[in-house]
């Protein structure tokens, strides 16, 4: 291009800034207008680069340039109120000797607003992983209220869960005395909220003997032993979680002016384990096996333990009984029924 004032014209029309400089002594040589704006020299129409550029490292600039390599950083001026971010650019000039270096700067306001609304968006998008993991915490406690881990995990992994059939396992059965009297004259609040109270003792108590809590129907508490996870001792375990029931009842009654008596049945045997429902999750057991205990929960004097003949033969070097004779049970004929006292010490 031979004209020179068409250069300067085209060199003046560019949206970025460009000024050649000499290196020996910083001094700008040429510059265009949006240079000058970015970048004015002040009171001294003679001030060198690195008294309008601030932030240039010299030193690092001339040791890139005698390698023939270009050098970037990034630095901020004002237009007025305005604040403009720049990315500057400093490469040696072609055909310039080492002592010539162009420079370019860039606004990169549109580039830092990205980045900001892409840092502002990550961090929604953080937030929002938070709150779902949060719910995703919050359905995964509710579930596990209602349900053993093994049948929820099998539930969150496949969707579906299968009933299924445990042959050796034990239930227990527990319901208070007199609690439709109490609920008819106690103020309903403060009943609820002793009920809550042991309700959640029991928890304690069945977790700690690796029994697990099924469901509670009003004042009615029913637990498990040997499923869903299989264990020998599920006769021993749920005895034991019985014992300890019933010590912790003893120890409240003794120390508060509501006295809360209790039945609890128990039976060992085969037991059917599933979800029950669609849009409602109950995790329930079934077979004769609970309604055995049910039966034997009736027959239950105040604070007593009572369980049948099947039951005992699995307990018996374990703990002490006390036979309270035959006994016609509905839907299972006649059966003979022993009330658990104590474990017996371990020799």
């Amino acid at each position: 291009m031979n004209n020179p004032d068409l250069l300067k014209n085209l060199v003046q029309s560019l949206t970025i800034g460009v000024a050649i400089i000499d290196t020996d002594n910083w001094a700008v040589v040429l510059e265009n207008a949006k240079f000058f704006q970015w970048f004015p020299p002040g009171d001294d129409a003679d001030a060198p680069l690195t008294a309008r550029v601030p932030g240039i490292d010299t030193e690092r600039t001339l040791k890139r340039l005698d390698n023939n390599r270009s050098i970037s950083f990034e630095v901020e001026t004002r237009t007025g109120a305005r604040t403009i971010p720049l990315s500057v650019d400093v490469r040696p000039l072609p055909q310039g000797g080492r002592s010539h270096a162009i420079v370019e700067c860039h606004n990169i306001s549109k580039q830092r607003e990205t980045e900001y609304m892409l840092q502002s968006y990550s961090k929604i998008a953080e937030k929002n992983t938070r709150e779902i993991q949060k719910e995703k915490d919050r359905v995964e406690k509710l579930l596990l209220n209602i349900m053993p881990r093994s049948v929820y995990e099998e539930m969150r992994d496949y969707g579906i869960t299968t009933p299924q059939r445990f042959e050796c396992a034990s239930v227990m059965m527990l319901d208070f005395v007199g609690f439709t009297e109490m609920a008819n004259t106690s103020d309903p609040s403060s009943l609820i909220a002793e009920l809550n109270d042991i309700f959640t003792a029991f928890d304690r108590i069945v977790e700690l003997f690796g029994c697990e809590r099924i469901k509670t129907i009003g004042d009615a508490y029913l637990c498990v032993s040997g499923l869903p996870e299989m264990s020998p001792e599920h006769a021993q375990n749920i005895a034991r979680a019985a014992l300890r029931i019933r010590r912790y009842l003893e120890r409240r009654n003794a120390a508060h002016p509501q006295e809360w008596l209790c039945r609890i049945g128990m039976n060992s045997g085969p037991v059917i384990g599933s979800i029950v429902g669609i849009q409602k999750y109950v995790y329930d057991v079934f077979g004769p096996s609970v309604n055995l205990a049910a039966r034997m929960e009736a027959l239950a004097e105040p604070m007593a333990i009572t369980l049948c003949e099947d039951t005992y033969e699995l307990l018996k070097d374990e703990f002490l009984f006390a036979e309270l004779g035959e006994f016609e049970i509905k839907g299972f004929g006649t059966k003979r029924v022993y009330s658990l006292m104590s474990e017996l010490p371990k020799a």
